[in-house]
C-alpha cells in the first residue's frame, strides 16, 4: 500500500472562532500532512510523491507526476520517483522551467506544469505535474510543496553520495593493500580486473598488458567460462593495442571512455567488447610516467547501462591507482628478477651453471648433518681432467671454455638428483652423493663417470678425447668432517692421476 493510499481525502473538522466548526482547505491540509510525514520519517521521494497525490487529484486533477533528479555534474534528468502513465514529452517540457529564471513561477504548458526543485541556492530537479485544473494550487502550496521534494532529493544525493565514497574508498584501500604486496606483474592484473569488476558492480571485467612495442602480452578476464579465456588469449596476443579504436580513444586522451551502448561505439574487430560481448561499458587505460602500460576494461553483457558522473569519478581514481599498483609490481618482480641472478652469480659457476663452491659447502654441511643424526653416509668424489691442458694448448681457451660445458652436462646425466655436482675452478668438478651411498655404490658412480668422459667430444666439428682422475672419500668411513672428506679425496684424486686416471678410494 502506497503512503498516499492511507491519507484522507478530507480535511478534519476543527473548532473556529466563537465554536463554529471549520474545515481546513484541501491545499492546506496537503501541507500539514507534508509537514508532519517529514519530521517523523526518512521518505524516499516516492514516498513524498505517493503522500501528495491523492489531494493534488482532488485540488488540481491530477493525472500523472513525475519527479526528475538532476545530475548537477552532467546536467542530465534521471527519473526518481512517478505516478500515472508518463507522456512522451515530458522530458522535454521538463526541461523548459531551465529557460526561465531561478526563483520565477512554474512552467505551464497546456495541461502540464514544471516547477524547478531548488534548495540552498541549488537546483536538484524538477517536478512535472499533468492535471485538469493546474491552475487551482496556489503559490504557496507550491512553494512549499517543491521545497519538500527538494529536501528528499538533496538528503537521497548526500546518502548516495556517503555510499559512493565509502564503497570507492573500500575498494581502493583494498585494492591498494593486496595490490602492493603483489610480488608479479600478473597477479597484480587480476587483482585489479577483480578490484573493478566489484568497484562497478559488473558482470565482467578485463584487462590486456602490453610491452614497450605496444603489443599485448597479456590477457586476463573475470567473470568468462574458459572458452572465453581461450578466444582472449587467441584474438589479442601479439596484436598491437593501437589496432583497438577503443584503446586509442582512451589512452590518446589519457582518461576513462565510458559507453553506455557499444552498439555504438568503434571497436576492434575480435576484440575484448567483441569477444566478451559487452553491451556497455567503462574503458580504462593504465599510462604510467615510463609509457602506456595497458588497459581494463568492466561491463555488462546482459545490457546496456547509463553511467554516471560518480562512475566517471571512479573510473579515474582506478586508472591512478591500478597504474601505481602496476607499476609497483613490475619494480618488485624487476627486483626479485635481480636478486635471483644475484644470487646465481653467488651460488653458481658462470661458465658451466653448476653449482660452485660456496654452494657445494653450503650442501654438505646439511648433508653431513643429517647422515650423523640418522647413522647414514655422504659420499664425495673429486674430479680432474686428463688433457684438459693439451685442449687449451692445441686448440685454443675458447675450445677450452666449450668443453668445460660439455663436461658439466654429462655429469649432470650421470648423477641421479638429488646428488649434487659442483665446479670447484679450472678443470676440477666434485659430485656429493646422498641417500647412504656405500663404497661400492659411490666406485660404481665414479666408473661411470670416467666411462662416460672418455667418449670424445664434438667441439667445432673435431672430435675431442680426454679423461678423469677421481678421488673418493666417505662420511663417517674416512673424516668426520667435510673439509677433511675433501683433503682426503683430494690426496686420492692425485693419486689416481699419476696412475694415469681411473677412480680411487681413500685407503685402497
Amino acid at each position: 500500500m502506497s503512503v498516499g493510499s492511507e491519507m484522507h481525502t478530507a480535511g478534519p473538522e476543527v473548532e473556529g472562532p466563537n465554536g463554529a466548526v471549520m474545515t481546513p482547505d484541501r491545499q492546506s491540509l496537503l501541507l500539514t500532512e507534508l509537514v508532519g510525514f517529514m519530521t517523523k520519517d526518512t521518505p524516499s521521494v516516492q514516498h513524498v510523491l505517493d503522500l501528495t497525490t491523492p489531494h493534488l487529484r482532488d485540488i488540481a486533477g491530477l493525472t500523472a507526476a513525475t519527479v526528475f533528479e538532476l545530475d548537477s555534474e552532467t546536467g542530465m534528468m534521471t527519473v526518481s520517483a512517478r505516478v500515472g502513465e508518463p507522456g512522451r514529452r515530458d522530458q522535454m517540457v521538463a526541461g523548459k522551467v531551465f529557460r526561465t529564471p531561478a526563483g520565477g513561477k512554474p512552467v505551464v504548458n497546456g495541461e502540464q506544469m514544471a516547477i524547478r526543485l531548488r534548495i540552498g541556492g541549488q537546483t536538484v530537479g524538477v517536478l512535472l505535474l499533468t492535471g485538469t485544473a493546474l491552475d487551482e494550487l496556489q503559490l504557496d502550496t507550491i512553494a512549499t510543496m517543491s521545497l519538500h521534494f527538494a529536501t528528499t532529493l538533496q538528503g537521497l544525493a548526500a546518502e548516495k553520495q556517503r555510499q559512493f565514497v565509502a564503497h570507492s574508498s573500500a575498494t581502493i584501500r583494498e585494492l591498494f593493500e593486496h595490490g602492493m604486496s603483489a610480488d608479479n606483474v600478473e597477479t597484480a592484473a587480476e587483482l585489479l580486473a577483480r578490484s573493478c569488476a566489484t568497484a562497478f558492480r559488473t558482470e565482467h571485467a578485463a584487462m590486456h598488458l602490453i610491452d614497450g612495442e605496444g603489443r599485448i602480452r597479456y590477457v586476463h578476464g573475470v567473470g568468462f567460462p574458459d572458452e572465453v579465456h581461450r578466444a582472449l588469449s587467441t584474438n589479442l596476443l601479439g596484436k598491437r593495442a593501437a589496432e583497438s579504436p577503443v584503446w586509442c580513444n582512451s589512452a590518446e586522451k589519457g582518461e576513462p571512455m565510458l559507453v553506455s551502448d557499444a552498439g555504438t561505439a568503434k571497436v576492434r574487430s575480435g576484440g575484448l567488447t567483441q569477444t566478451i560481448g559487452f553491451r556497455s561499458f567503462i574503458a580504462m587505460p593504465l599510462l604510467s610516467a615510463q609509457g602506456p602500460v595497458g588497459m581494463v576494461m568492466c561491463g555488462d553483457s546482459s545490457g546496456t547501462r547509463d553511467w554516471t558522473a560518480q562512475d566517471r569519478i571512479l573510473a579515474e581514481q582506478l586508472a591512478v591507482e591500478g597504474t601505481l599498483i602496476m607499476d609497483s609490481a613490475r619494480m618488485r618482480q624487476a627486483a626479485e628478477l635481480h636478486m635471483n641472478e644475484l644470487t646465481q652469480q653467488a651460488f653458481h659457476d658462470s661458465l658451466t651453471g653448476l653449482p660452485n663452491r660456496k654452494q657445494l659447502l653450503d650442501r654438505a654441511e646439511t648433508a653431513v648433518e643429517i647422515a650423523s643424526s640418522t647413522g647414514t653416509r655422504v659420499g664425495l668424489l673429486l674430479l680432474d681432467l686428463n688433457g684438459f691442458k693439451q685442449v687449451n694448448d692445441t686448440v685454443g681457451h675458447h675450445a677450452g671454455d666449450v668443453l668445460l660445458q660439455l663436461v658439466a652436462k654429462r655429469l649432470q646425466g650421470v648423477v641421479r638428483r638429488p646428488d649434487l655436482v659442483a665446479r670447484l675452478g679450472g678443470d676440477e668438478f666434485s659430485v656429493l652423493l646422498t641417500g647412504d651411498p656405500d663404497e661400492k655404490a659411490a666406485i660404481a658412480v665414479g666408473e661411470r663417470i670416467c666411462e662416460r668422459l672418455r667418449e670424445p667430444f664434438d667441439i667445432e666439428g673435431e672430435p675431442v678425447r680426454i679423461g678423469a682422475s677421481i678421488g673418493v672419500a666417505l662420511f663417517p668411513d674416512h673424516a668426520t668432517e667435510f673439509e677433511a672428506m675433501m683433503r682426503e679425496a683430494d690426496a686420492y684424486m692425485y693419486q689416481a692421476k699419476r696412475g694415469g686416471g681411473g677412480v680411487r678410494l681413500v685407503g685402497s
